[in-house]
């Protein structure tokens, strides 16, 4: 009797094992198809958005792990993992998550601060952000910080290149008086009167806070409480600064000549070296704006201005595009970017090798073919509504970091 029941018993405990494991691996495949889809709504570009979610079965528990900075789009997939009936570990981690603490933030304490790929020196270069600069720290690893630039960009900056600061000592250096320095390289000096010794170098576009006003230079106070005098023919006041640039293509080109001969820099966006978006950004952060950090994310915003490809309707500032174009089989690709300088010498500026001057026309000594030839069209950023280019008249940066 016993010999005959057992293999019925067994066979009703494969039959309900089998049925379970079935029902976790269907709930696995819907899982995975709205992992994807909230990837595709929420982090499309991992430049800027992180959403590194994996699943995975493991004992009939359905375990999701990785590392999101995109708390709504989590939420969202635990609650429809939960309402699937399953058995769910959320083991997916947060970001900023708990290794920041209270340092929330941080400031650029260098002249340059790079910003890498990977939590180590020897990863690419992925950015830079110019001293003064305000960071949204995510996460915390040995030396490194992984770090959110107000262009969106997410990276590993090493401890010694920023000041980290709690939300309270973030809101105070904000508020502080500062200057903006706006010529292409100088120095922060130790005493006012003298230029031999020096508390370090400053580059365009960098930002301190005033302690004091001379006749002919600013005493100024670092992020990390150093203190250093910089010339007043140097720099301007920032809010007096904001208040009175008027962007315009003969302001952009003003600041891209003043770029002319920088080397180029993979990954650089500072006047020590620069990469073809790294220049634009440049230009058009001197001009009052802050615009996305790729050549590739660049085409995405402003105005498209000349969907004929002929150049005709090109004005001075428009955002030229260059790359491989669109077949049957591939998309198009952007891979460079300049800045035309609308004259009759059909000139523009870009970033390769250096920042130097090209031209469209076969007559010009600055004729560039190879460019002219991979030519994908240009977009105008002055006057557009964008979401995409932030205006510093309009949007401060701590209010950009902290959305």
């Amino acid at each position: 009797m016993c010999k005959k029941i057992l293999p019925l018993i067994l066979c009703s405990f494969f039959l309900v094992v089998f049925s379970c494991a079935e029902t976790y691996n269907k709930d696995l495949i819907v899982l995975n198809n709205i992992n994807d889809s909230l990837k595709t709504v929420y982090a499309p570009d991992k430049r800027v958005a992180r959403f590194d979610i994996g699943i995975h079965l493991k004992n009939n528990k359905l375990i999701l792990e990785g590392e999101s900075d995109q708390p709504q789009a989590v939420e969202v997939l635990v609650d429809m993992a939960q309402n699937l009936g399953s058995d769910v570990e959320n083991k997916i981690n947060v970001l900023p998550d708990s290794t920041v603490g209270k340092f929330q933030y941080a400031i650029v304490n260098n002249s340059v601060a790079n910003i890498r790929s990977k939590p180590k020196h020897s990863a690419e270069l992925a950015t830079q952000a110019v001293l003064g600069t305000e960071l949204k720290v995510l996460k915390i690893k040995g030396d490194f910080y992984l770090v959110q630039t107000p262009d969106g960009y997410i990276s590993w900056v090493d401890h010694g290149g920023v000041k980290l600061m709690t939300p309270e000592e973030l809101e105070v250096w904000h508020e502080a008086e500062k200057i903006i320095f706006t010529k292409s390289y100088g120095n922060v000096y130790k005493n006012e009167m003298s230029e031999f010794e020096k508390v370090g170098d400053i580059v365009l576009g960098s930002q301190l806070a005033v302690l004091k006003e001379f006749e002919g230079s600013f005493k100024v106070l670092y992020p990390d409480q150093r203190t250093g005098y910089v010339k007043k023919s140097e720099c301007f006041l920032f809010n007096n600064w904001i208040n009175e640039v008027q962007p315009s293509g003969d302001l952009l080109e003003l600041y891209a000549r003043e770029l002319v001969g920088v080397p180029y820099l993979w990954g650089g966006t500072s006047s020590k070296g620069m990469d073809c978006s790294g220049f634009t950004k440049t230009v058009y952060l001197m001009n009052g704006f802050i615009i996305p950090r790729d050549a590739s994310q660049q085409i995405m915003a402003g105005n498209d201005i000349d969907p004929k490809l002929d150049m005709s309707e090109l004005k001075k500032g428009d955002l030229m595009f260059f790359g491989k174009k669109a077949t049957d089989s591939t998309r198009q690709r952007v891979t460079h970017v300049g800045i035309w300088l609308g004259n009759e010498k059909g000139e523009f500026i870009h970033a390769s090798g250096k920042v130097k001057i090209g031209s469209i026309k076969p007559e010009s000594e600055y004729y560039d073919a190879f460019n002219k030839n991979r030519y994908l069209g240009s977009r105008r950023y002055l006057d557009a509504e964008d979401p995409l280019i932030m205006d510093l008249k309009k949007v401060s940066m701590i209010s950009k970091l902290k959305s």
